[in-house]
């Protein structure tokens, strides 16, 4: 199972391409059908990004290749110039099929439910995950996993920061999960808490 880590975005292609603009949530309906379709860029590294591409009634997930400010997955273009709007084309053969797509921002209230600390341990692992500030898309995070500590920059998707090989989630700003990958081991999750001090 390929894990997701943050974006790395060249900064030429930022300068160039804002290249920044295609990653979230991505939603809209096709022009001939009025069928919904969804296209959520998770990170970008390089020339690829890591896509999940939703569809009549269907999820794909998968890889897909960058180009200026394009994203192409198989048959599907994703395009944006401003990062609100944008356009999504299918084509196989002589088929074609448009649709025009708007990002979807969580709200703010929903990005601050993420700040702060969340802990949690079992009687084999602990982790502590400290959202410390969220601007736009970027959230300054630092975290402790069993003994293995890092900070920087990591990518906010919805209720979710990505950070290299750790991801951390919470729908309601009380109680979330931590998602890593220790060297040599499989997926792990654990499920963590906000710390809130105690107040005289």
């Amino acid at each position: 199972m390929s894990t997701i880590g943050a974006s790395r975005i060249s900064p030429v292609n930022e300068k160039l391409y804002h290249q920044s603009n295609l990653l979230g949530d991505w939603k809209g309906s096709f022009a001939n059908n009025n069928q919904a379709v969804e296209f959520r860029v998770v990170s970008i590294t390089g020339d690829t990004a890591q896509i999940e591409y939703s569809h009549n009634g269907h999820k794909e997930v998968g890889t897909a290749n960058v180009d200026k400010n394009t994203i192409t997955y198989g048959n599907v273009t994703i395009a944006t110039r401003d990062g609100t709007k944008g356009a999504l084309e299918f084509s196989f053969g002589t088929v074609r099929q448009a649709a025009v797509l708007a990002k979807v921002t969580a709200p703010a209230a929903d990005q601050n439910k993420l700040v702060g600390s969340w802990i949690g341990s079992t009687d084999t692992q602990t982790a502590s995950f400290q959202v410390l500030s969220i601007t736009g898309r970027d959230a300054q995070v630092r975290y402790t996993i069993d003994g293995q500590s890092a900070q920087g920059v990591g990518d906010v998707v919805n209720n979710s920061v990505l950070f290299g090989k750790v991801s951390f989630s919470s729908a309601d700003g009380l109680n979330g999960k931590v998602i890593f990958q220790s060297p040599g081991q499989p997926l792990s999750s654990l499920d963590v808490t906000k710390f809130t001090p105690v107040t005289a």
